[in-house]
């Protein structure tokens, strides 16, 4: 009988040493992947840092351009206004050409 008792209690002990093994095992695993998305988040939080500097480098350069683009339209109307001033005053100098007449 005591014999009996000795081995459920022994059956018992190993299925709770069982069930820890198993717990601890669960909890190793669950720091690791608890470390790996921590990793993960730091590389997020290093690519977003990096991005919103590429994006306001982007930004500077895009204002640059478009301050350029308004001073080459500017230069092109005043050269176009040159252009159309020179041509109307040769057409302004030159005589009408005489009609074709038919015959």
């Amino acid at each position: 009988m005591a014999s009996l008792m000795l081995d459920n209690a022994l059956a018992r002990l190993d299925t709770a040493l069982g069930q820890l093994e198993a717990a601890a095992r669960r909890r190793v695993e669950a720091e690791r992947g608890r470390g790996n998305l921590e990793t993960e988040l730091a590389l997020m939080q290093d690519d977003r840092a990096r991005l919103a500097a590429e994006l306001d480098g982007a930004m500077a350069r895009l204002g640059q351009v478009e301050t350029a683009a308004a001073d080459v339209d500017q230069r092109l109307e005043r050269a176009m206004n040159v252009v159309g001033a020179v041509i109307a005053r040769v057409e302004a100098q030159q005589p009408p050409e005489p009609e074709a007449t038919q015959g």
